[in-house]
């Protein structure tokens, strides 16, 4: 998943810094400190410049041209739809969602700047700062991404994640890395270091309140939109402190080198130092399978069930409970004949208690995504009922959760082993 609102489209143009604020034109007189500004990079992360950073400035109806460009060049009108439609059945997003109009809304209402790393050029806003300060902020952010770019490509780096959720983990490696940096550059500045002063990182991390008036796209789509644009940011910067603090100067060049391989590994840093191991469950089988193709298919990490959960049960339940996530993917079929779509889910919990607990919260997800949910058999492990879309059958195994979700009859579902 995520081929819009991460992996194959927001970041096929380089990252973008999302606090954008309205201000006067920037010229390329924003660019004059630019070999200051990557010295002081170079000398905190040790990685030394390779070449010139290219560089220019650009308006928001260009960059929305871009953007819309880009969606045509990287992604194709059927894995549009199919990414929406999977969004949509797992209750991620409402039904009448428009994914690449929404994507590219608030991508344009977002970027203060963005460095491409398949051009090797850095981008600001012409509107992009209210003072000489704040580009310096935002320029030092961008030129940490060029940085790393000339010692890792970024393009590769990004593309080889295995996973929806590794590449989740990646580009919070890209962005947390670049964020820390901006906020280390600021600091020392004042006679500070993020490395002695740990508040900062924790004020930082934290989303502003203030936002909803300055960002009404953002303000206005799903969670599961706004916290995916963010987290690479957010939980990255606090990510890449973890780092820092255990690995000193090393740890910029090892999370390149050996990158966390999901965004739990991001979410707790310690589990990304002891490798704490993960599976693919196994998806829950149905009849004639050979009727079906796949629309997409993915994993779903603690990320994913974290906003799933807090959807639909809360945010305290989320946190007490997608910790305990141990593997998850999902499949999205398509009905050849009749083109009705099923989904297919399955997830692995850390131990029995934290798989029921999942059990009961993804019956109230299911509950709550759709306007009516008619359960038709009832267990401790079990529940099978039907939907808004079609019948569906929730089933526990241990710390093994699957639902099928979508078929046109109950003896698809009740009659499963």
């Amino acid at each position: 998943m995520r081929k819009l609102i991460g992996i194959g489209f927001l970041f096929a143009i380089g990252g973008f810094l999302v606090w954008a604020q309205a201000a006067p034109d920037v010229t390329k007189s924003a660019f004059s400190d630019i070999d200051e500004s990557l010295a002081r990079l170079t000398k905190i992360t040790g990685l030394k410049q390779v070449r010139k950073v290219q560089f220019d400035t650009i308006d928001k109806p260009r960059l929305k041209v871009f953007l819309e460009e880009q969606i045509k060049q990287e992604v194709k009108p059927h894995e549009i739809r199919a990414e929406e439609l999977a969004l949509k059945k797992l209750g991620l997003v409402p039904q009448n969602f428009d994914l690449a109009k929404n994507t590219v809304e608030l991508m344009t209402e977002q970027a203060a700047a963005f460095y491409d790393y398949r051009k090797k050029k850095l981008f600001l806003m012409d509107a992009a700062t209210a003072s000489a300060g704040d580009q310096d902020t935002v320029l030092a952010h961008e030129l940490a991404h060029a940085l790393a770019d000339q010692h890792f490509n970024l393009n590769k780096y990004l593309h080889r994640g295995k996973t929806d959720d590794s590449s989740l983990a990646r580009m919070a490696v890209m962005e947390g890395q670049a964020t820390w940096l901006m906020y280390e550059v600021q600091a020392q500045k004042a006679g500070q270091s993020l490395t002695t002063s740990p508040s900062i990182v924790e004020a930082m991390s934290q989303p502003s309140e203030s936002g909803n008036n300055q960002f009404p796209v953002l303000s206005k789509s799903p969670l599961y939109m706004r916290e995916s644009l963010l987290f690479p940011y957010m939980q990255g910067l606090k990510f890449q402190q973890a780092v820092v603090l255990k690995m000193g100067k090393a740890g910029f060049t090892e999370v390149f080198q050996n990158p966390p391989v999901n965004s739990q590994e991001i979410l707790h840093p310690e589990m990304y130092m002891n490798r704490t191991a993960v599976k693919k469950p196994a998806m829950p089988a149905i009849g004639a399978r050979s009727s079906y193709r796949i629309l997409t298919g993915g994993s779903i990490g603690e990320f994913d069930h974290s906003i799933l959960i807090e959807q639909y049960t809360g945010k305290t339940e989320a946190a007490a409970l997608a910790l305990h996530w141990r593997g998850g993917a999902f499949e999205l079929l398509e009905e050849k004949k009749k083109k009705y779509t099923v989904l297919l889910y399955a997830s692995q919990w850390e131990d029995p208690v934290s798989a029921r607990q999942m059990f009961d919260a993804y019956r109230r997800v299911l509950k709550g995504k759709w306007k009516t949910l008619l359960p038709k058999k009832e267990s401790a492990a079990m529940l099978i009922g039907e939907g808004d879309d079609g019948y569906f059958r929730l089933q526990l195994d241990g710390t093994r959760l699957t639902s099928i979700e979508g078929m046109k009859s109950i003896g698809d579902v009740a009659d499963l082993r």
